[in-house]
């Protein structure tokens, strides 16, 4: 005969099991601030749509944009959805990479088992939904850490520079060129063929020459702006620099990306006043000067992953931290002490 012992504990340990398949650990946040309003909580785990697929995470990638949720800053994209009081998705993180578990009826490029990376929602959690559309297949020779580096920061990078007519031959500027957008930008010029030159500080001199860029100007000791040098594309992922002055070392006929930028103020930030700017100009001015909103795409991820595979683009990582750590990592990142990309361990 069962003990009252026996019998009392299995219903505490089924309720456990339950309570173990169908919750998760995830960093969330409530109201907008500083790293303090995040903290790990266990919270059910996400149902997936038709055309989603549910992604045990292994890693999650950190980038500026993780900051700027959190914060809630600038305050327009409070209305542009994002949540005016606090945020409306509360579980931080986009870039991932990891294990498909579960997936949607329509769904039929990915199948449970399967090691994808890509975006997803909330991807600082065990587990993360993600659209098939925003997926591809793991590039072999990385790891789960090294893929989650490469989303949104090398998606940015590509559609920066097919924005900016990307050719071989050309003459090619990446401001901020040891940035997370910028490490990309440089290796997917150079797989193009262009000459590349990166502007960075002296202490991350070394990592742009490292990573392929036939030169460097280290922006401390020398004022590009200043030079005769001419430029048929120029990335600025940095924002700290006017439109007349990056004009002023374009071609005639070159072209101007915009792609982010810091600073600018609580309400609207650098990089859109200065974007909006550059649009009503370019019309007026030989020269094409373009803003871009990027995303990461299935198509532009499976491209990366050629080149991954084909060893002209890999991410480069600076530091790593587990998911408990995770508000240190998005602090790390956005006081721009980083070398290269911090990615969570989950």
């Amino acid at each position: 005969m069962t003990s009252e012992a026996q019998m009392s504990a299995t219903p505490r340990d089924a309720n456990s099991t339950l309570t173990a398949e169908f919750t998760m650990q995830a960093l969330v946040q409530d109201r907008y601030g500083s790293a303090d309003v995040l903290r790990l909580e266990r919270v059910p785990r996400p149902k997936v749509t038709d055309d989603e697929v549910l992604v045990r995470v292994r890693a999650a990638g950190v980038h500026i944009g993780d900051w700027h949720v959190m914060t809630g800053q600038p305050y327009l994209m409070r209305v542009m959805g994002f949540g005016l009081r606090a945020p409306k998705a509360r579980i931080r993180g986009v870039d991932l990479a990891g294990t498909v578990q579960a997936v949607g009826k329509n769904v039929t490029r990915f199948h449970a088992g399967d090691d994808v990376y890509g975006t997803g929602a909330g991807a600082f959690a065990e587990h993360a939904s993600a659209h098939v559309d925003t997926l591809a297949s793991k590039p072999f020779n990385m790891t789960f850490e090294q893929a989650a580096a490469v989303p949104t920061s090398a998606c940015t990078a590509l559609q920066a520079l097919r924005t900016g007519g990307i050719a071989s031959g050309q003459q090619v500027l990446i401001i901020g060129a040891s940035g997370g957008v910028g490490i990309f930008a440089v290796q997917i010029a150079k797989a193009f063929g262009a000459e590349v030159t990166g502007v960075c500080s002296t202490g991350k001199a070394d990592l742009v020459r490292s990573i392929g860029a036939d030169h460097v100007i280290d922006y401390t000791q020398e004022d590009f702006t200043q030079s005769d040098q001419r430029y048929d594309l120029i990335l600025d992922t940095g924002g700290n620099r006017s439109l007349s002055q990056l004009r002023s070392v374009l071609t005639a006929k070159g072209t101007l990306v915009l792609v982010g930028g810091e600073g600018g103020g609580r309400w609207i930030g650098g990089a859109m006043g200065r974007s909006m700017r550059a649009l009503m100009l370019s019309p007026f001015v030989s020269q094409q000067l373009r803003m871009i909103v990027a995303k990461a795409t299935s198509g532009d991820l499976e491209f990366l992953t050629e080149l991954i595979e084909a060893g002209k683009v890999a991410p480069v990582i600076d530091k790593t931290y587990p998911l408990s750590e995770a508000p240190a990592a998005i602090g790390y990142l956005a006081a721009r002490h980083a070398r290269g990309k911090v990615v969570i361990t989950v």
